[in-house]
């Protein structure tokens, strides 16, 4: 049989789930050329302290683009160690400079701080999914601020509320989420140029009575690069900063998997008052050619499942990391990095699908209302008959038994006789008139502040934004 790319395994992450974008983030090829960028930049600081000439460094510059990515793997085959690989590829192509790559680093001063600049970037990748999803949250919350329908507690009829209401709860987690991602990027930190233990021994040495001092040079190389350096660090920066931005991402999965839990549960035809787009000739099974099944939800669920279980790996790389260092975080930090990027991009740019083609029932609001409401409105029936003399425990025990008999009709699909049992019982009507006790249970079908909130929360919302949110989705 013919080998073609798909005979051997290849991770869904490289075509699947994910941007293309955010795989060149973390792509091999980006990996060099970030690299080269630092070794450049390193001796170009360096050529100051006349330890490089200039005419080096413009060798270097002018073939820092030409990564060659196989010849790198094909050196690294032979020596086992891939960033001593990409030097040697790299000073394949310099003959004249190819002797001061590197010149006083240890490798994770180049890749730590390589690393730094893709967490960086993909965090704003992740942080743009994130405006967007917010912005149509937004747009969904200000149509639907009104709309009202059936809460739920414990899975349970339990009071009106409103449907831009509940989405506010969704997008207040998520502002949250983008406010985490901004104090991410502001407070990561690199760990600079400071060697095999943090001490900046080798760099003493080298630029000693050069006039340029170690940290002279590493505050040099880190603001042409653009990002600031830990005070402290050993052998790496601290893996803490791992843990944080995998945490970060938890976060963010936390707050879609609610979201697409329930509008699963939503979309179930015993609710049936929400659905997630359904495409024409798509296909919900393979047996049962009338099914409707939530697949994009259902998919954010499986991936943030799969995120909320990565900063454990990182925590752990930060925890059991000894002394000045230990290589044990090397391997899995080449597939936890990035497939926690891949996955929660993913995870937004379905949530962002959903919310563009969010269907929405309103009959079917307004049959679960129909349904549900009078129960809810026995709170207020209660609190109006012990106001008028009833005695509280007693009132509680009517509302209880006539409520049962009211649960039984609407689980043989019946109307919701709650309110005429209730205005028809004499132990309510001895305080209360019919009529006044219908009245008390069809005017308590309300929603208290929630319009008000909803529109409170838009202003604060948009205000984080930074920009009006009726444009909807940026891209």
């Amino acid at each position: 049989m013919t080998e073609s790319r798909w005979s051997h395994f290849a991770s869904p992450f490289r075509w699947r789930y994910g941007s293309d974008a955010m795989r060149q983030v973390w792509s091999e090829e980006n990996k060099h050329l970030l690299w080269r960028r630092i070794w450049v930049t390193l001796a170009d600081v360096q050529s100051q302290a006349g330890l490089v000439s200039q005419e080096q460094v413009e060798e270097l510059r002018s073939h820092q683009d030409e990564v060659d990515v196989e010849r790198a793997m094909a050196i690294d085959r032979k020596i086992h160690h891939d960033l001593m690989a990409a030097i040697k590829a790299f000073a394949e192509q310099c003959p004249l400079a190819g002797g001061i790559i590197h010149l006083g680093a240890t490798s994770m001063d180049i890749e730590d701080n390589a690393d730094v600049l893709r967490l960086r970037e993909a965090l704003g990748l992740i942080r743009g999914e994130l405006e967007d999803v917010l912005r149509l949250l937004a747009r969904h919350i200000e149509a639907e601020a009104g709309t009202l329908v059936m809460g739920f507690t414990h899975i349970q009829p339990a009071q009106p509320t409103t449907l831009g209401y509940r989405l506010c709860q969704y997008a207040q987690d998520a502002l949250i989420d983008l406010q985490q991602v901004d104090h991410l990027v502001r407070t990561i930190r690199g760990k600079g140029f400071k060697g095999a233990v943090g001490t900046s021994a080798a760099y003493d040495r080298l630029l000693a009575g050069t006039g340029l001092s170690p940290r002279e040079m590493e505050a040099q190389v880190l603001e042409r690069l653009g990002i600031p350096a830990v005070p402290v660090s050993t052998q790496t920066y601290p893996r803490k900063y791992d843990y944080l931005t995998l945490s970060v991402l938890a976060g963010i999965a936390q707050t879609m998997h609610k979201f697409a839990l329930d509008l699963r549960i939503l979309q179930s035809p015993v609710w049936g008052e929400m659905r997630e787009p359904f495409g024409k000739r798509q296909v919900g099974s393979s047996v049962m050619p009338f099914k409707r099944n939530p697949v994009v939800s259902e998919t954010i669920c499986s991936l943030t499942r799969f995120v909320a279980s990565l900063p454990r790996v990182a925590w752990d790389n930060a925890a059991l990391s000894i002394l000045e260092r230990t290589l044990d975080d090397s391997a899995n930090r080449r597939v936890v990095l990035p497939e926690a990027f891949l996955a929660t991009e993913e995870v937004l740019i379905r949530a962002r699908k959903i919310l563009t083609g969010l269907q929405i029932d309103r009959a079917a609001m307004r049959r679960n209302l129909s349904a549900y409401g009078a129960f809810a409105a026995t709170e207020s029936l209660l609190v109006e008959l012990v106001a008028h003399g009833a005695d509280r425990q007693k009132m509680h025990e009517v509302i209880r038994e006539q409520s049962m008999t009211a649960w039984r009709a609407v689980e043989a699909g019946e109307p919701n006789p709650l309110a005429d049992l209730l205005a028809s019982d004499d132990r309510v009507t001895a305080f209360l008139s019919p009529s006044r006790a219908r009245k008390v249970m069809e005017s308590s079908m309300n929603v208290g502040d929630a319009v008000e909130r909803c529109g409170e929360f838009l202003s604060i919302l948009r205000n984080a934004l930074g920009s009006s949110t009726q444009g909807g989705e940026s891209g």
